[in-house]
């Protein structure tokens, strides 16, 4: 492999981020370079290899000594697409791609994001197409915003409002008082798929 062409791929990914305080992706890098897309991947491969750089073979995870520096620490975070806030559907979870949430802001655990579709939780700021970071490897708590599962397997967005005495299960509640007054469902508790730890507005994703 050209040395030239590993110098010319750090050079790039160093002043993209100069430019625009993020890491290109793979086909950013091979338009920037002027190389196919399949010759950058392997590049980099080779590069993370001999310790040039840290690349795992996923887009945007991609630091050199300079992001490294400079950039702060962060972790991929799966964007898996939408989910249901009115009357629960069934959905397809595929992730679509990997984001690097700040570790600074959203400390570590595991976590996924969630684009919200529905009106079910406009009482609580939360509309359709805000996105969600959902973290998974924590307890839910009395008016915590929950994803769970129903007992029809339908995946939904509500306020965890404690445990059902009689049936154990978790109490779900709406937060749309005009349209669903004092409405709530209930789901097994195994089933409550995580919290809701940040909202990014719909309006907010349109401005970046």
């Amino acid at each position: 492999m050209s040395e030239e062409t590993m110098a010319d791929i750090i050079s790039f990914v160093n002043q993209y981020f100069c430019d625009k305080h993020t890491i290109p992706s793979v086909g950013k890098i091979a338009q920037g370079v002027g190389i196919p897309r399949s010759t950058a991947y392997r590049y980099l491969v080779e590069m993370n290899n001999r310790g040039m750089i840290e690349y795992d073979g996923k887009a945007r995870m991609i630091r050199t000594p300079i992001t490294r520096k400079f950039a702060p620490e962060s972790a991929p975070c799966p964007f898996v697409g939408a989910i249901p806030c009115g009357s629960a559907q069934i959905k397809e979870e595929n992730v679509r791609e990997y984001i690097r949430l700040p570790v600074s802001l959203f400390g570590k655990g595991k976590f996924y994001i969630l684009e919200v579709s529905g009106d079910s939780m406009v009482d609580a700021g939360i509309d359709p197409g805000d996105l969600v970071v959902v973290r998974t490897d924590c307890t839910a708590e009395i008016g915590d915003i929950v994803v769970a599962l129903t007992e029809d397997n339908e995946s939904t967005l509500k306020v965890f409002g404690g445990v059902d005495e009689e049936t154990k299960n978790a109490i779900l509640e709406y937060r749309n008082q005009a349209k669903y007054p004092n409405q709530k469902i209930f789901a097994s508790q195994r089933i409550v798929r995580g919290i809701v730890k940040h909202v990014i507005k719909a309006l907010e994703q349109e401005l970046e």
